[in-house]
């Protein structure tokens, strides 16, 4: 768990009218009556921003944890390592998943203060689904999304049913100079545009074991670039002479997990297994000749 102060900046190609990043969270928190900050189920930790909840907390204001993209995750392994936060919500914008629990949270939360008709601020970093969830929540695309990270420029009011008024902000990121590669995982950086895809496609093969092998259907190796290289063959990303391009291999697999293409290895393998069992089942159903 990070929980080191960081230093932020905005960057103008993002978001061209936001000159300060805490006058922008300050208006936010002091706005809002429940504060969401929307975090990857795969990168939970790197999503997080331990200085923006400090401040959510000692403005007395409830921070709710909306664990978006959780279909791409092994649930019951994340619970076990986010016990500690609290209130939790996971959410999956594509599968329409957990929005009612989350509604009901940001009321229950709201009435404990007295609050019928709550303001809900809603911070994260780009690409983590802040827009997403608010669309799934209302059941429209007030907010505007795209895949190209930083697409919500401005502050924008969007009402949900009769009861709720989110508050859809720009993403934002802390400034960490020695780490590129997670803003790249995280999609503050677009695949395109990463420095060193190779090594963050190799970070994504350490930490999630199996799973880019799996998508791929290649075998699981000790040095990550002899895996990108079986990538590279088996998609035909050549360079002159037939050598594997390991920068094209690796900016597609980032580009993939940018996209949530990618998913855990032990939730396919759970899919697989839940399949055969299904099969089973119907033969075993079948009446014998």
């Amino acid at each position: 768990m990070h929980t080191g102060k960081h230093t932020f900046k905005t960057t103008a190609g993002f978001w061209p009218l936001m000159a300060n990043f805490w006058r922008l969270v300050n208006k936010v928190i002091a706005k809002a009556d429940v504060i969401l900050e929307v975090i990857d189920a795969r990168m939970v930790e790197e999503t997080r921003n331990a200085e923006v909840e400090s401040k959510v907390k000692g403005e007395g204001k409830p921070l709710i944890y909306v664990v978006n993209k959780c279909d791409l995750v092994n649930i019951e392994g994340l619970r076990k390592k986010i016990q500690h936060l609290n209130p939790c919500v996971f959410v999956s914008t594509t599968k329409h998943h957990g929005f009612t629990m989350l509604k009901d949270r940001i009321l229950i939360e709201a009435h404990k203060r007295n609050i019928k008709k709550p303001r809900v601020g809603v911070l994260g970093y780009p690409n983590v689904g802040k827009s997403s969830v608010i669309n799934t929540l209302k059941g429209s695309s007030a907010a505007k999304t795209s895949p190209e990270s930083g697409f919500t420029r401005s502050l924008q009011n969007v009402r949900v049913g009769s009861s709720i008024m989110m508050i859809d902000t720009p993403g934002v990121f802390p400034y960490l100079e020695n780490n590129k590669a997670a803003h790249v995982l995280t999609g503050v950086i677009d695949s395109g545009k990463a420095k060193d895809p190779d090594a963050a496609a190799m970070r994504i093969m350490e930490e999630h074991p199996g799973s880019v092998e799996g998508y791929f259907g290649v075998g699981a190796h000790d040095d990550g670039e002899i895996t990108l290289g079986e990538i590279a063959l088996k998609k035909g990303l050549l360079l002159k002479g037939g050598k594997p391009d390991i920068d094209r291999a690796a900016r597609n697999i980032l580009r993939l997990w940018q996209k949530g293409e990618i998913k855990e290895q032990a939730l396919v393998l759970s899919k697989v297994n839940q399949r055969i069992t299904f099969f089973r089942r119907k033969e075993s159903q079948k009446p014998s000749r």
